[in-house]
């Protein structure tokens, strides 16, 4: 049965539009898609069927009930629904990504390529196919449109080109009018724009993100408004592609174990772990060595390919490799203006984390130097850094070295 939506709309400050809205069965963009049919956009909704675990392999992955509660949601709104099957491109896109990354010793983060490879990238080429001028999510971020001196180049020339019919010059002042810039969600708790990164300009223009101006609490009493089946589902946790499974899981699955000593900063052996692609830089829990005084704990600060060495030290606010102020970025990636000079800017290495004011130097062919105000834990090789201008996402990068304070 359709629900019935109030005409309590945002101020339109676009036109209507034929909108892909992504929903993955979860409250969030359940949320999404309902706000874009009150705001009276054309809207169809598409879950994206990216990973099958049917045999239950790696624990529970709850892909069947997340597209009934998609396609719940799109009947209770009166939309169209359809499943678009990617396996195939989210194994060779993002899942092989994932693997290669660990095994090579980094970490790397399939999050954030989804959104660029898959949602912004090979399901918009599904989208224009079928003639959809944009995709919405349900990230917790804004899109904020700043006035582009290109309108008045357009203006003008309808005035001299009075040819030019109506609907032509519409379709040129919404390509012409606006810059869009990506800026952080209002609710401090769900900003997801670190996932977001790595979009590219071109993805930035055809995104929609219609809850990042809410606080969650906020968007679930508006789910409980519109009466979506989805009001009181929990948040997931887990993989992107694979629902509520531990990393470490889907790692031991597919990656062999290979196991090492795990060793402290003068060489004595505290224990054994299965393979250092299981680990990461900064964890505390997990690696199985005991803490030796009460309220301190091991952490790993080092992982060294070439002996199959685990390297931990005792956590405190000097620990030697645990912290680094320098660090090299590579494959630089813009939402709109190039990051080719030198400034000062906000600098993410993760989600989660707060960003630090740093010196960013571009080096060329994609490489920057950054150098941080403050020191920074743990900062990791392959991790995503994401640089904002206070509340503005410029892009991201990716960490290919650190230099650790000893």
């Amino acid at each position: 049965m359709r629900l019935f939506i109030d005409a309590r709309r945002s101020p339109r400050k676009h036109a209507q539009m034929k909108i892909l809205a992504a929903m993955s069965g979860g409250v969030d963009s359940s949320v999404a898609a309902a706000v874009l049919v009150r705001d009276g956009h054309e809207v169809h909704g598409v879950y994206m069927k990216n990973w099958i675990n049917e045999e239950n392999i790696i624990g529970h992955c709850p892909w069947e009930e997340d597209i009934e509660d998609a396609r719940a949601v799109a009947e209770q709104l009166g939309i169209p629904f359809r499943v678009v099957n990617l396996m195939t491109e989210y194994r060779e896109k993002v899942v092989k990504y994932l693997l290669e990354g660990y095994q090579s010793g980094i970490t790397p983060n399939p999050d954030v390529m989804c959104n660029r490879e898959m949602k912004f990238g090979v399901l918009w080429d599904w989208a224009q196919e079928n003639g959809f001028e944009g995709i919405a999510t349900g990230h917790y971020a804004r899109r904020v449109d700043v006035e582009s001196s290109a309108k008045c180049s357009v203006l003008s020339a309808q005035s001299s080109e009075t040819q030019h019919s109506a609907l032509s010059t519409e379709h040129l002042l919404r390509k012409a009018a606006f810059i869009p810039q990506i800026h952080r969600g209002l609710d401090p708790n769900k900003d997801q724009t670190y996932f977001l990164a790595m979009m590219r300009p071109e993805q930035v223009r055809i995104a929609h993100f219609p809850i990042g101006h809410l606080l969650k609490p906020e968007l679930r009493d508006l789910a409980r408004q519109f009466g979506l089946k989805t009001a009181e589902k929990k948040d997931s946790q887990g993989i992107c592609f694979i629902g509520q499974v531990k990393m470490e899981d889907f790692l031991r699955t597919f990656v062999p174990d290979k196991p090492g000593p795990i060793v402290d900063l003068e060489g004595k052996v505290r224990g054994e772990h299965r393979g250092l692609h299981l680990y990461t830089l900064g964890q505390r829990k997990g690696h199985g060595v005991a803490s030796p005084i009460h309220k301190q704990a091991y952490v790993v600060v080092a992982k060294r390919p070439e002996t199959n060495e685990l390297v931990v030290a005792i956590e405190n606010e000097d620990t030697p490799l645990l912290w680094a102020r320098h660090a090299v970025l590579h494959s630089i990636s813009s939402t709109g203006e190039l990051l080719d000079t030198a400034r000062v800017l906000n600098a993410q290495p993760r989600y989660r984390c707060p960003a630090g004011l740093a010196d960013f130097k571009p080096l060329g062919d994609g490489r920057a130097e950054l150098t941080y105000h403050e020191p920074q834990r743990a900062l990791t090789p392959g991790q995503i850094c994401a640089l904002y201008d206070g509340d503005r996402l410029l892009g991201g990068a990716v960490f290919e070295s650190i230099d650790p304070i000893p």
